[in-house]
């Protein structure tokens, strides 16, 4: 099945700065620019209160789901239906990336495929496999 869809969790996935590698960003960050330009849909899912409002966001995902706000939280099925309803992708076709073994679970419950994060050049491998594409900006 083709994927298009990526969904990640904030803390823990998109803070890691890659072992320090000194690229402008974390190379979540890229890799997350790389599968939108490539047309493909993303989204930020946080177990957060609040806080990821901030303008950048809009040019990084396509839908931003706090359970703070939303008032369910991963690993609820609910959490990633919810999100996955907001990217207008079936779960099936979304690839979902997050630092807890038990979010990654839930995620792979509902349909999605499940990436546990370890690393950022881990998860960077297994996203290019998965989506067939080059998503670094720098070696990591």
């Amino acid at each position: 099945m083709t994927m298009r869809a990526l969904i990640l969790d904030f803390g823990g996935v998109m803070t890691d700065l890659g072992g320090g590698s000194g690229a402008d960003e974390p190379p979540m960050v890229t890799a997350t620019r790389a599968v939108r330009a490539a047309g493909l849909r993303t989204a930020l899912l946080s177990n957060a209160d609040g806080g990821f409002d901030q303008p950048e966001w809009a040019e990084l995902f396509d839908a931003v789901v706090v359970s703070g706000t939303v008032g369910v939280a991963k690993p609820d099925p609910e959490a990633y239906a919810l999100t996955a309803r907001r990217l207008e992708v079936p779960p099936e076709q979304c690839v979902f990336v997050d630092d807890l073994r038990r979010n990654v679970d839930g995620a792979v419950a509902v349909g999605m495929v499940g990436v546990h994060h370890h690393s950022a050049r881990g998860t960077v491998d297994e996203l290019e496999a998965l989506f067939g594409l080059s998503l670094r900006g720098q070696p990591l």
